[in-house]
């Protein structure tokens, strides 16, 4: 699949008629806010392109101290676009006659695992506050993030890890988790709580949803008063430390390609032929019901 496709260009097209990053600074605090609420703040390309500009804006400001990532609405980020990601199956499917070609799978998801990296390669620290949903391509962008505030209704995980799907840098799990648990996570696609999340270490803090927006802003503010190339100094002295012990890019890689990998096998092709069949929707459904998590979790 090429991210020359029709399809995919359609569907970047239409997603182009608005923000999907809305950019603000406050003093020397940059925030980025994914800013597509009713849509759950999902990924698409053009979420991709203006966070990955973004970032580099930032990084290129000298008058920016700290980057703080948030976002609107009731969820963080609830993973791929079921749009998009339809119109990649759609593209899929039409070059079904051809060679798998891992090269052509890199060059459309390796550009958004480049983007993410970004907020761990920053050499200004990089703050997430999250709420609501932030699984798949969500914890992607998120656990990249230098220190994360999650608000009490905040939810994590990756159920594509179940079928046809792998994180894009399984390196960003362990680092926060630790072995044991990035295993018992990444092999079961379960769903964790922000409480579980700080008890692990993923998290810095967990606060009430009202209280986010507050906490993550004033703790932006307090690095913000230690001069940039203190701060600078500092982040790519510890940033060293996490290149040299998880090596992310050969992580990326890797996550990336068998992401792609995990798209062409059986079980893969058997989960786009079916939500061919029933919808996008019903088939993750139908994927997490024997979970009883995410969307099929029992309602209070």
């Amino acid at each position: 699949m090429s991210k020359y496709d029709p399809a995919i260009r359609r569907a970047y097209a239409a997603a182009m008629d608005s923000h999907a990053v809305r950019v603000s600074d406050e003093g020397a605090v940059r925030r980025l806010t994914f800013c597509r609420p009713d849509a759950y703040n999902t990924i698409t390309p053009q979420l991709r392109d203006e966070l990955g500009a973004a970032l580099d804006q930032a990084q290129r400001d000298r008058s920016v101290r700290v980057i703080l990532l948030d976002a609107e609405g009731p969820a963080f980020c609830a993973g791929y676009g079921l749009d998009w990601s339809t119109a990649q199956q759609a593209a899929d499917g039409a070059r079904a006659e051809r060679t798998w070609d891992t090269a052509a799978d890199l060059h459309v998801i390796g550009p958004f695992a480049a983007t993410w990296a970004k907020l761990h390669e920053s050499t200004k620290p990089t703050i997430a506050a999250v709420q609501g949903w932030c699984i798949a391509g969500g914890t992607n962008i998120v656990f990249n993030a230098h220190l994360i505030v999650a608000a009490e209704s905040a939810r994590f995980g990756y159920p594509p890890s179940r079928v046809w799907g792998v994180p894009e840098a399984p390196w960003t799990w362990v680092a926060r988790m630790g072995i044991q648990r990035a295993r018992r996570y990444m092999l079961t696609g379960d769903e964790f709580t922000a409480a579980e999340a700080l008890e692990m270490g993923v998290v810095l803090e967990v606060v009430p949803d009202d209280d986010l927006a507050e906490r993550a802003s004033s703790l932006a503010q307090r690095i913000a008063q230690v001069p940039g190339n203190q701060l600078e100094m500092i982040t790519l002295a510890l940033n060293a430390v996490a290149n040299h012990q998880f090596d992310p890019p050969a992580s990326r890689l890797l996550g990336t390609i068998f992401d792609g990998v995990a798209r062409h096998s059986q079980e893969g092709d058997d989960f786009v032929a079916r939500s061919m069949e029933v919808g996008f929707r019903e088939a993750v459904r139908e994927r997490d019901r024997p979970f009883g998590d995410y969307g099929e979790r029992p309602q209070p």
